[in-house]
């Protein structure tokens, strides 16, 4: 197992001391260090503690001799593609407990047809957190209704779903609801 603690520090723009900061209960920039480097080994513990800090999953943090990374080889700005300033990788995404996805039939609103998008299932509790975001939710005989949650007072969702003069609709008491975090797109 290989930790890249360093590299998503460094494509967040930390440095050790704001990850030190960030971490619950806050630590010290040489242990981070310490961690980043392999002169400390990192436990689950750390490695939890430190993802959080990071805002990124614990799996993120290591590296696999079975995950395929992609090399970065440019990065692309307002003057054009040009070579990144230090190397990279990014992590092709995976599948993970609680995650449904919503396939896309035909282009409406942001999304083209043949593009995925990954939600994260959500309790009734933490229906909040989804506010002027894109979610999924259930309805009764196995219908769903898509679009972006813009209030919810007493049980009842109210969802502007997507689309050129879409009506807002109002859904009562849903037993879950899906956020919308990743979008797949083919090109």
């Amino acid at each position: 197992m290989i930790t890249c603690i360093r590299e998503v520090r460094r494509a967040k723009g930390l440095t050790l001391q704001d990850v030190a900061e960030r971490c619950s209960p806050p630590t010290t920039a040489q242990t981070i260090g310490r961690l980043e480097t392999g002169t400390r080994t990192v436990s689950v513990g750390w490695l939890n503690r430190i993802a959080a800090a990071l805002g990124v999953d614990a799996a993120d943090l290591v590296r696999l001799p079975d995950r395929a990374d992609l090399p970065v080889v440019a990065a692309l700005g307002p003057s054009g593609a040009h070579a990144p300033t230090r190397e990279a990788v990014v992590v092709p995404p995976q599948a993970t407990p609680g995650l449904v996805a919503l396939l896309v039939e035909a282009g409406i609103g942001d999304y083209r047809a043949g593009d995925e998008i990954w939600c994260e299932r959500i309790a009734p509790a933490a229906f909040a957190s989804a506010l002027n975001r894109d979610v999924l939710l259930p309805r009764p005989a196995g219908r769903f209704l898509f679009g972006r949650l813009i209030g919810r007072e007493a049980g009842k969702l109210h969802l502007l779903p997507l689309g050129v003069g879409a009506r807002q609709q109002v859904v009562a008491d849903p037993p879950w609801a899906a956020v919308a975090t990743r979008l797949v797109r083919p090109l």
